[in-house]
C-alpha cells in the first residue's frame, strides 16, 4: 500500500479536551490493515495487509449528524464550502427531472449533478430542507469544513490507520464490520445501493439516500454504519486530496465495492457532496501518561 501523509492542523488551542460521552474509547494495539483478496480497484492500492499500529484514542459512535453540524454553524458562523462556492454534487434521480436536465455533469461519473444552492441546509438544492433529517449524517461538507468541526469540538479527523481500526470492530481481516458476508440471514446491515447502478433500482434496504446514523446494529466497538450512508474524511494526504473511507448508499459491486472496510478513494479538499460526512476522533493518554 502506498503510504499516506498524516498531518493534524486540525488540532486546536484547547486540543486534548476530554471526549464527549457519546464517545468510545478504543485502547489501541496492532492490526491487520489492508487486504490482499484483490477485491478492490487496482489503483486504489488496498494491499498488502500488514501489520499497524494505533495508539489509544476515543472515536465518536456515529458520523456527525446535522443537528450537531447546525449547532456548529450557529455557534461560529461558519460557511462551507458549498455555501462560499454556491453549489455541490447532487445524485441525479434526488433531483427533479428538469433540474436534473440542465445540471452540469462530472464527466467521468454523469449521475452527479452540479446543483446550484447545494448545500448542508438544503442537500437536494433549493426546496429541500432538514425536517425529518435531523438525526441523519451532516453531508455537502468539504475535508476543510469537517476540519473545523473537529477543532471547535476539541478533537481532529482520524488518521486512515485508526479509523480502519475502529471501522473492524475488533474483527482481523473481515470484509465488513459484522464478518465476510454482507447480507448474512439475507438481512442488510448497512445502506448501499440496490438495483442497478446508477439507473433506479428498489431500496430494498429502506433508504434512497441516507439514512438516521443508528438505523443498523453497531460494531464489536459499539460504531454504527463504518460502512455504507456516508463517505467519511480521514485526515491523510493522498494523490493530491484526502482519504476517505467505508463508502455510502451509492455503493454497489457493479461500480464501487467500496463498502469494505479495507477499501479506501480519495477527494479533493474543497470537494463537497450529497454522499460524504465524517466521525470525529479525540487523543487519550497512553499507558505510561502521568
Amino acid at each position: 500500500m502506498e503510504p499516506a501523509a498524516v498531518d493534524h492542523p486540525d488540532r486546536a488551542p484547547g486540543h486534548g479536551a476530554e471526549p464527549p460521552d457519546h464517545a468510545v474509547w478504543l485502547c489501541g494495539g496492532t492490526f491487520r490493515m489492508g487486504s490482499d483478496e484483490g477485491l478492490g480497484h487496482p489503483e486504489d492500492l488496498e494491499g498488502p495487509a500488514r501489520a499497524v499500529t494505533v495508539g489509544p484514542f476515543a472515536v465518536a459512535a456515529t458520523t456527525v449528524t446535522t443537528v450537531q453540524w447546525a449547532a456548529f454553524a450557529e455557534e461560529t458562523g461558519h460557511v462551507s464550502d458549498a455555501e462560499r462556492f454556491g453549489w455541490s454534487h447532487v445524485f441525479h434521480l434526488h433531483l427533479p427531472p428538469a433540474v436534473a436536465a440542465r445540471a452540469p455533469r462530472v464527466r467521468s461519473a454523469p449521475w452527479w449533478c452540479a446543483v446550484h444552492g447545494a448545500s448542508w441546509r438544503h442537500p437536494e438544492g433549493p426546496g429541500s430542507g432538514l425536517a425529518g433529517r435531523e438525526d441523519h449524517p451532516a453531508v455537502h461538507l468539504s475535508w476543510r469544513d469537517v476540519r473545523a468541526w473537529c477543532a471547535w469540538a476539541g478533537g481532529r479527523l482520524p488518521t486512515e490507520a485508526e479509523w480502519e481500526y475502529a471501522a473492524r470492530g475488533g474483527l482481523e481481516g473481515a470484509r465488513y464490520p459484522w464478518g465476510d458476508d454482507l447480507r448474512p440471514g439475507g438481512e442488510h446491515r448497512c445502506n448501499i445501493w440496490q438495483g442497478d447502478f446508477p439507473h433506479r433500482g428498489p431500496a430494498a434496504d429502506g433508504w434512497a439516500g441516507t439514512a438516521p446514523v443508528t438505523t443498523y446494529a453497531p460494531n464489536g466497538f459499539g460504531l454504527f454504519q463504518t460502512v455504507g450512508n456516508v463517505w467519511e474524511w480521514c485526515a491523510d494526504a493522498w494523490r493530491g486530496g484526502r482519504v476517505i473511507k467505508g463508502g455510502s448508499f451509492l455503493c454497489h459491486d457493479s461500480w464501487c465495492n467500496r463498502y469494505r472496510v479495507a477499501a479506501r478513494s480519495v477527494n479533493e479538499e474543497d470537494a463537497s457532496a450529497a454522499n460524504a460526512g465524517f466521525r470525529c476522533v479525540w487523543d487519550l493518554p497512553g499507558p505510561d501518561a502521568p
